[in-house]
């Protein structure tokens, strides 16, 4: 059995290695007790080398809070314009999408070209503006009740008209992915909206830059295994990408 000085050293070899640990794999890997890998983890958060979060612990602090959008816009503004292009380039002719709401979706919105007719459901306003100027495009704004922070719509009344939706793919933005915890937002009500755009369609891709992964939200959008693609950059780390790898979820990695 490892010394409690060992167990540490592990812990935060591990925590260096891939951002986060898991208290299960702990206590197997190293034949002890869930409870004593919980109190190693309190040990070292308070030693403020770790931040303990549901079932394990995060290299940072998992919860996010929210920004406004014109803020939001500015930080890791290059990698999302290239995860964007990433995914305009998945968008075929003749396609039906929907694009939820985030500084991401607007980067997507201005990487979009068509050359040929395009449908475009949206719950962001700068999406639906961005995409008008566009002969090629017809879009689907929902409407509801405005959320200032993400210059989108939310509520009932955007749900319903999702009732009547069928796309070929989702595109999503979010606050933090958590390899336990799965996607998440700090609205509930945005999140409630996104979970019915996940089942208006077919495929759901994630535009994240590796600073949401470990992160966490208010609202749960879904689990992992409710998504199919994660469009990032190359700042996630290979042990996260295999993780996700294993759960059947494509990972595009865009580089500079």
């Amino acid at each position: 059995m490892k010394s409690i000085t060992e167990r540490h050293q592990l812990i935060l070899k591990k925590l260096q290695e891939t951002g986060f640990v898991n208290v299960q794999e702990l206590s197997t890997q190293m034949r002890v007790s869930d409870v004593t890998i919980r109190k190693d983890l309190k040990l070292l958060e308070d030693k403020k080398l770790l931040f303990r979060t549901h079932g394990g612990g995060s290299k940072t602090n998992p919860y996010t809070n929210d920004k406004p959008v014109a803020e939001k816009e500015q930080i890791h503004a290059d990698k999302k314009k290239q995860i964007a292009k990433a995914a305009a380039d998945m968008i075929g002719h003749n396609d039906s999408i929907i694009i939820a709401s985030g500084t991401s979706m607007l980067a997507l919105a201005r990487a979009i070209h068509p050359e040929k007719h395009l449908t475009v459901v949206t719950s962001a306003l700068n999406v639906a503006l961005e995409l008008s100027h566009h002969l090629h495009v017809e879009v689907l704004q929902l409407g509801g009740q405005l959320r200032q922070n993400s210059s989108s719509v939310m509520g009932p009344y955007a749900e319903q008209i999702l009732e009547d939706v069928s796309c070929s793919m989702l595109f999503l933005g979010v606050d933090g992915i958590d390899i336990e915890t799965g996607l998440t937002t700090t609205s509930l009500m945005e999140a409630r909206l996104n979970q019915k755009m996940i089942n208006a369609a077919q495929i759901t891709v994630v535009l994240a830059d590796s600073s949401k992964m470990g992160k966490r939200g208010l609202g749960k959008i879904c689990s992992l295994d409710q998504i199919q693609h994660i469009i990032t950059d190359d700042g996630i780390s290979p042990a996260l990408v295999k993780l996700m790898e294993n759960k059947g979820i494509s990972v595009t990695i865009v580089r500079d």
